[in-house]
């Protein structure tokens, strides 16, 4: 019996109910899920802003939890280990793109971890829930030791500033701008300085500039300021976090010539770009999704090894859908996760 909350209709309220999960397979493993981080992309969702949602929905694509059975086929893990997972939950693993690891890519489309059918036409109830099932090959092994409530947002939001990082081979003698210290920039300024960069943040909020400089950045400035003048042409490569409206060719003109811009926030306004400052500075608009499985499971590693992880406030499964309007209002630092423990509990 799998106890979930989920919503009926778009824009509904979170509801306490209970769900039915697939038969566990032959490669399934089951989860006795302990914590779910909260992602922005929960409430697009949720909200279904961009079309596509499947209700009743259970939101969810960062969990944390421990196997407690296997199918007869499964290897490489044993009952009791503690295990992630994260936005994939299958995919095709034939195209070029699962050949090479990345699966979010995958030409026939990959399966979510929520808001999905997987191939067998079951829905895909995700995290907010006490249990979860899934094929083994999409599991993401957790350090024995780490903390597992700030290693659950780094399956989505840890990944999701990873891959742009190894991508464009982020280390010393790389300067690296963040744009936006929220649940994606937190992590992308602690990855980046534990990889050897040299991080610029700018910031309107000085609670953040601090933060900021708390978390590994090397030069933290006010957007504003005259100080921002300094860093024009300066930098390898800028990390783009946010995720509303905002103005891009303000921040061209601090790459050098063959910068990139790397948008990781998905606004669901158009952006507006002056091409002159693209092709006159050699420079390029790149996009980066979460990452593969492989990419997954090196970063939760590289996390652990240099002690990296989510800044949390740990919320009870009552307590969502006040920490969903508090998201929505920006009121986070910064990500939310949920403590599943009582859900299973009458």
């Amino acid at each position: 019996m799998t106890f979930a909350y989920q919503l009926t209709e778009p824009g509904t309220q979170l509801s306490r109910t209970i769900v039915d999960r697939r038969p566990l397979g032959p490669r399934d493993v089951l989860l006795d899920l302990k914590f779910c981080g909260i992602c922005h992309s929960d409430l697009v969702a949720a909200s279904d802003r961009l079309g596509g949602g499947i209700f009743p929905m259970v939101p969810g694509h960062e969990m944390v939890g421990v196997i407690t059975e296997m199918g007869a086929e499964v290897t490489g893990v044993e009952i009791g280990d503690a295990v992630g997972v994260g936005c994939i939950a299958d995919s095709c693993r034939t195209c070029h793109s699962c050949d090479a690891g990345d699966e979010h890519y995958c030409e026939t489309g990959f399966t979510l971890s929520f808001n999905s059918q997987d191939r067998a036409g079951h829905i895909n109830y995700g995290g907010y829930a006490s249990d979860y099932v899934v094929d083994y090959d999409y599991l993401v092994p957790i350090p024995e030791g780490a903390d597992l409530a700030r290693m659950a947002p780094l399956l989505c939001g840890g990944i999701t500033v990873y891959t742009p990082l190894k991508r464009f081979n982020v280390g010393p003698g790389t300067t690296l701008c963040v744009l936006g210290v929220g649940g994606l920039g937190h992590l992308a300024i602690q990855f980046a300085s534990a990889m050897g960069a040299r991080v610029l943040v700018a910031s309107r909020s000085k609670a953040k500039r601090a933060d900021a400089e708390r978390l590994g950045a090397d030069v933290v400035l006010d957007p504003e300021s005259d100080a921002l003048q300094d860093w024009m042409g300066q930098c390898d490569l800028i990390i783009d976090t946010i995720s509303n409206s905002h103005d891009l060719n303000k921040w061209f003109p601090l790459l050098r010539r063959g910068g990139k811009l790397c948008l990781l926030g998905v606004p669901t306004e158009q952006l507006e770009i002056f091409p002159a400052l693209i092709v006159f500075g050699d420079r390029s608009l790149e996009g980066s999704l979460i990452g593969g499985i492989a990419d997954t499971r090196e970063m939760v590693a590289f996390a652990h090894e240099h002690g990296l992880g989510a800044e949390i406030e740990l919320i009870q499964p009552e307590e969502i859908e006040s920490a969903w309007h508090r998201l929505h209002e920006g009121d986070v630092q910064y990500r939310f996760v949920i403590d599943l423990g009582s859900l299973n509990k009458a």
